[in-house]
């Protein structure tokens, strides 16, 4: 019977790390607390960024992994596959995820130098505010943050924002700033990327395998049921099943849930204007509006999207698309500050399927009511521009290591509704 509680043994050498592979580089960024890996298997639900980051992670320290996926693998209805992702590091005041995000950036870069392609996309940030950049304001805050750590952000007036970024309309906003320490990344392919890495490393990844339930012995999870036959058992059973996670383990739907957020992939007809260095990821008085959008993709298409309180959904339906309704909201605000996007024709639409906590912070820990079980879910929207750091926080939180990051992404209560700075609680149109 699987061991439901390993304690790692004392560190010896190098800790059985084999090193073959550039993606056991990050796997070990461990704080330790002088103790090695575990020597025992893990059954890993879902092949999103949270369960491939952990594949990796784990394999790295030696483990046996299997990585199962209800579809294919990467699901094209998982959170972190879509086509492009915001990566940045403003996070207002809150000086665990700027850190967090600057050290996710610099290992983005660190990819790019090793990956056949760069999936990540230096671009920058736009970043426009109509309160000025204020103390207490997200846009205040962040601009302090970086520049206190030393990245060249430049605060731009509105003459500034138009001979810079001819497309924008900005006079609604008293200030901006440009991050350049930001960009983005072409999320499908850097997700299919880390699962090809999971597979070269040896993890058993297994697309079609549907979870039915998890498999209870002597008191502990020891693995998990499929939907049509068999099981596939384990030491440690680590669900990163994203906005599915709370449907698999419903003790969990009352601090996280899956919620939905509309997003438009315009086709414009100049779309170079729409690309770097002409154009840039950009956010619209977030905290406040929601509104946000990304660079020109290869085939010119543009994201415009919202990050707001979102809808629930279920994730799994067939129908998550865009409304005529809200798309005539997406295209008012267009009119007032892209106005070149306004009537540009649709290529695309989704509603963006968040697995929300209700304070905006990751869920990573084991399960204390459950001996064998671990959750690492929760992104809420933010999660995915972290994918470099989250292995090693997930695979240290199974070791039972210390990790200087795991503590705020403990098991906790629910006390009220927060969100991560960035993020409105705002619908779309909503002041």
């Amino acid at each position: 019977m699987p061991n439901l509680d390993p304690r790692p043994p004392p560190r010896k050498g190098d800790g059985g790390r084999t090193g073959r592979h550039r993606a056991a580089d990050w796997a070990h960024a461990s704080d330790g607390d002088g103790f090695g890996p575990v020597s025992g298997r893990a059954v890993i639900v879902g092949c999103g960024v949270f369960g491939v980051a952990a594949a990796i992670a784990l394999r790295g320290r030696g483990w046996d992994v299997v990585l199962l996926d209800q579809g294919e693998a990467p699901h094209p209805k998982a959170t972190s596959n879509d086509l492009n992702r915001v990566i940045r590091a403003d996070y207002g005041k809150d000086d665990f995820y700027v850190d967090l995000g600057l050290e996710a950036i610099a290992g983005w870069e660190r990819w790019n130098e090793t990956w056949p392609e760069p999936v990540y996309h230096p671009d920058g940030f736009l970043v426009l505010s109509k309160d000025g950049l204020e103390p207490g304001t997200f846009e205040g805050d962040s601009y302090r943050k970086l520049v206190e750590r030393g990245v060249p952000v430049r605060v731009l007036e509105p003459a500034g924002v138009r001979a810079r970024f001819p497309v924008w309309t900005p006079d609604q906003y008293a200030v901006a700033y440009f991050n350049p320490r930001a960009g983005w990344a072409e999320a499908d392919r850097a997700l299919t990327r880390l699962i090809e890495e999971a597979r070269d490393l040896g993890a058993d990844v297994r697309g079609a395998a549907a979870v039915a339930g998890l498999l209870e012995t002597g008191g502990g999870v020891t693995g998990v049921e499929l939907r049509d036959s068999g099981r596939v058992e384990g030491d440690v059973t680590l669900v990163a099943a994203g906005p599915w996670t709370p449907r698999l383990l419903p003790w969990l739907d009352d601090v996280m849930w899956p919620s939905g957020q509309p997003i438009l992939y315009l086709r414009p007809e100049r779309p170079d204007d729409y690309r770097a260095p002409r154009f840039s990821p950009w956010a619209a008085d977030l905290a406040n509006t929601g509104w946000y959008g990304i660079s020109g993709l290869r085939d010119g298409r543009v994201k415009v999207a919202h990050h707001g309180e979102g809808a629930r959904v279920d994730p799994g339906s067939d129908g998550l698309v865009v409304d005529e309704e809200t798309e005539r909201v997406f295209r008012r605000f267009l009119r007032a500050n892209l106005p070149g996007l306004a009537s540009a024709e649709v290529a695309g639409s989704r509603m963006c399927v968040y697995c929300d906590t209700w304070d905006g912070d990751f869920w990573i820990d084991h399960d204390p009511e459950r001996p064998g079980l671990v959750v690492a879910t929760g992104g809420s929207g933010h999660g995915f521009k972290f994918a470099p750091v989250l292995g090693p926080i997930i695979a240290d939180v199974v070791e039972r290591r210390e990790n200087r990051w795991a503590h705020r992404f403990a098991w906790r209560a629910r006390s009220g509704r927060r969100t991560e700075h960035a993020r409105s609680l705002a619908r779309p149109g909503e002041p």
